[in-house]
């Protein structure tokens, strides 16, 4: 793509320096901690017990998407805007998920599991969804449209590679993993904090209207794919911790994964927008989620006292 701006190359300078170099190295970063709590067990699971894992996939990689293209035909929305949000609904749920489900007192195994296989399968899917999503809501979407060979290499090495080395790590060197599991999950928190308080000031004058754009489908979005992944849970039957950990893998996603591809493969700082705001309403939703599954569980151990 070729692009024109009035910016000074010091300014463009920088603005490459941040998404061609810091944000892939920052989601690196974040997809090495997630390897160093991975087995391979986490994937040979799905073998063995197919049916929470199928249920999952489907809200992840099916549903998540339609209900994002639902909403998007209901809400009114800057193009740029909507396939933000297209983007977001591809991507697969990150680290925050697993901790979310500990902290609900969910299937951690089935949290990591779907984790590690929706982040391998979205390298696929995600190319697929968002250039539909651009030929569909921008016009003459096609002349930025994401290479789906190059973004499978892109996406294996900023993402699936860092798993497979925190992988390879844990089995070789268990305690050091450990001992490092700590700080990089400290500096992805800083890290994912630092993005999305770039992309909020980079696009600070426009913050309020996107807000309030973005605002009310993100929040249905997360809303309705919490609700969709425990109700699908409950339907086909899994057990409580089940349906807790497929609902919070259905709501709680990579925004991280989200924003470093709209900023540095479709060079589109508002289109980070719609993950970053995601990002920070879908703690508070799993907060709520978190709180009712713990109140819960207490209710059931005292009737069982």
């Amino acid at each position: 793509m070729v692009y024109f701006s009035d910016k000074s190359p010091t300014i463009l300078m920088e603005q490459n320096i941040v998404t061609d170099l810091l944000l892939p190295l920052a989601l690196a970063v974040v997809m090495l901690g997630m390897g160093l709590n991975l087995v391979p067990a986490d994937f040979k699971r799905i073998f063995r017990n197919p049916k929470p894992i199928s249920i999952g996939l489907l809200n992840q990689l099916l549903l998540l998407p339609l209900m994002a293209f639902l909403l998007l035909l209901l809400f009114s929305l800057k193009f740029e805007l909507a396939v933000g949000v297209m983007l977001l609904a591809a991507c697969p749920g990150g680290p925050t998920s697993n901790l979310c489900t500990h902290l609900a007192k969910g299937d951690i195994a089935l949290s990591v599991s779907l984790t590690a296989i929706t982040t391998v399968v979205s390298m696929f899917t995600i190319p697929l969804i968002v250039n539909f999503s651009i030929l569909h809501f921008m016009p003459e979407g096609e002349a930025v449209t994401l290479p789906l060979a190059g973004t499978i290499i892109k996406l294996l090495i900023i993402a699936i590679i860092p798993i497979v080395l925190g992988m390879v790590i844990r089995n070789f060197a268990l305690s050091w993993a450990r001992m490092a599991d700590r700080p990089v999950k400290f500096m992805s928190a800083v890290f994912l904090v630092v993005i999305i308080g770039g992309a909020i000031v980079k696009e600070r004058e426009h913050l309020v209207e996107y807000f309030i754009l973005a605002g009310p489908v993100t929040l249905s979005l997360n809303i309705m794919t919490l609700l969709v992944g425990y109700l699908t849970s409950r339907i086909f039957s899994l057990n409580s911790r089940q349906r807790i950990t497929v609902s919070i893998e259905s709501g709680i996603q990579n925004g991280t994964l989200a924003i470093t591809i709209a900023a540095s493969m479709l060079q589109s700082t508002a289109m980070t927008i719609p993950p970053a705001i995601y990002s920070l309403l879908m703690f508070f939703s799993a907060g709520v989620v978190i709180a009712l599954a713990i109140r819960k569980k207490e209710m059931i151990t005292q009737a069982a006292a």
